[in-house]
């Protein structure tokens, strides 16, 4: 009992994640967390809360061939990060074969966005926020037509998938991403709680309680 402690305890120091089996229903829920940012192939710096994609992916492949694994629930808090490795976490996400529920914590900006709508029913904490903005990029910037279509196209993946899984369409989720009158430095826009519902974006408003029922409810119906 120690040693499964103690090897519980590492999970969580290292993936953000653990497996929730000890309920009365006796189904077994991998719970994998997405906070700070979401590293991409460059390590950021060492006091930075980070997610390596390098730890999630192998853990979803793993998750989707454990016969034991019923459901995924997945906590969102996250200022965002790399696209290419946000798009693959959440590629992974929405392949799984076994029900996912998601739930927003204090913000999933960026491409947050897509990794919360990548599952089969996502939740928002009242308090929650969603910023969406258009793509950045850091480093030098080649002046070239070449370039803006490379970030068009970039942007279009994020906001095609995005669209592809919830019930926003694409052109609404560009108006938000290009939106001159919230942000005072930038573009774009912050959905605070049942906002980020009423466009269709999340689901629902609700807490891990409704999160956790919700995910009993499609394992058992899974089943049937």
């Amino acid at each position: 009992m120690a040693e499964k402690k103690a090897l519980e305890n590492e999970e969580i120091k290292e993936y953000g994640q653990i497996e929730l089996n000890e309920n009365r229903q006796q189904h077994n829920i991998q719970l994998l967390s997405i906070i700070g940012e979401v590293e991409g192939h460059e390590c950021l710096a060492s006091n930075t809360k980070t997610t390596k994609y390098e730890h999630v992916l192998p853990k979803l492949a793993e998750a989707e061939d454990d016969r034991t694994v019923d459901g995924l629930l997945v906590l969102l808090n996250t200022v965002g990060g790399d696209v290419e490795s946000g798009l693959a976490i959440a590629e992974m996400i929405a392949s799984l074969s076994k029900p996912v529920v998601s739930l927003v914590l204090g913000g999933s900006h960026s491409i947050g966005v897509p990794l919360a709508v990548a599952a089969d029913y996502s939740y928002i904490v009242p308090t929650g926020t969603m910023v969406i903005h258009p793509v950045r990029m850091s480093g030098t910037v080649i002046g070239a037509p070449q370039t803006y279509e490379y970030f068009q196209q970039m942007q279009d993946r994020i906001t095609g998938f995005i669209a592809s899984h919830c019930m926003v369409k694409q052109e609404r989720i560009e108006e938000l991403m290009l939106n001159t009158s919230m942000l005072t430095k930038d573009l774009g826009t912050i959905l605070v709680g049942h906002q980020a519902v009423e466009e269709g974006i999340i689901n629902e408003v609700g807490g891990i309680n409704d999160a956790v029922r919700r995910l009993h409810f499609m394992i058992n119906d899974e089943r049937i």
